[in-house]
């Protein structure tokens, strides 16, 4: 099976499907397929999206860990595509939605979520810096002061903590996630296309331009920090399940 599948039902909604279990990890050709894949949706009579994810958890972003994801620019070359893509998008988000897989669920319009789901911007603590343009988008959703304290700390919250704040507009039990996104995502298809599509594009505008600046600082902090002995810690502490040990370095 590819890493990323479409199916567009009768009701115009396309069901976009992660197949990387458990964690769906992504890298920079998994981003460029659902790029690839929005892009030729918008060419079709798909009207809106449900993105969602094979297995437990709805996205852990990349593996920091395997030492193999080196191209951040590529990367962010690639989600500006998504942030630029034409229809709307209700992320439904199962399990956790970790570091850029947080970005990637902020990518949508809409987020569906369970009281078990997982949301964290868990950068700094592995000695890291945020990326997916979670610059721009935490505070877009929960805030200012909210998204800083997320950022700096790196905890995590829950469904019913997401909610309240903002990160997701829907929270139903964990059985019914899908089902509820393709609900929200039905309800934007039944209103007109063109019309959607302006209004989107309107309320959206300068997004993608903003996440491209902010991806650029973002990629050159995490160049940097990538080399740092933290850096090294946090992975080494992460790999070991133990709080890290960080001396500035």
């Amino acid at each position: 099976m590819a890493d990323v599948t479409a199916e567009v039902g009768d009701d115009h909604v396309a069901v976009v499907e992660i197949h990387r279990p458990p964690n769906n990890f992504f890298d920079v050709a998994l981003v460029a397929a659902l790029a690839d894949t929005y892009e030729e949706l918008q060419r079709s009579d798909c009207r809106a999206i449900v993105l969602c994810a094979e297995g437990r958890h709805f996205c852990a972003g990349a593996d920091l860990t395997s030492g193999t994801e080196r191209t951040v620019g590529d990367l962010y070359d690639q989600a500006v595509r998504l942030f630029a893509a034409e229809l709307p998008v209700v992320a439904a988000v199962a399990g956790a939605a970790i570091g850029g897989g947080l970005g990637l669920a902020l990518s949508a319009d809409f987020r569906v979520a369970s009281p078990e789901s997982r949301f964290a911007a868990n950068f700094a603590r592995p000695g890291f810096h945020h990326g997916f343009g979670l610059t721009v988008t935490l505070p877009r959703v929960v805030g200012q002061q909210a998204a800083n304290w997320l950022l700096y700390t790196g905890r995590r919250v829950g469904g019913e903590e997401a909610h309240a704040l903002g990160m997701c507009d829907r929270l139903v039990e964990s059985g019914a996630i899908r089902a509820e996104a393709h609900a929200m995502a039905a309800e934007l298809a039944a209103s007109a296309p063109l019309s959607v599509r302006a209004i989107r594009g309107t309320m959206r505008r300068g997004l993608p331009e903003a996440i491209r600046e902010a991806t650029d600082i973002e990629r050159d902090h995490q160049n940097r920090l990538r080399l740092t002995a933290d850096f090294a810690e946090g992975v080494r502490a992460s790999g070991e399940r133990r709080e890290p040990r960080f001396n500035g370095s």
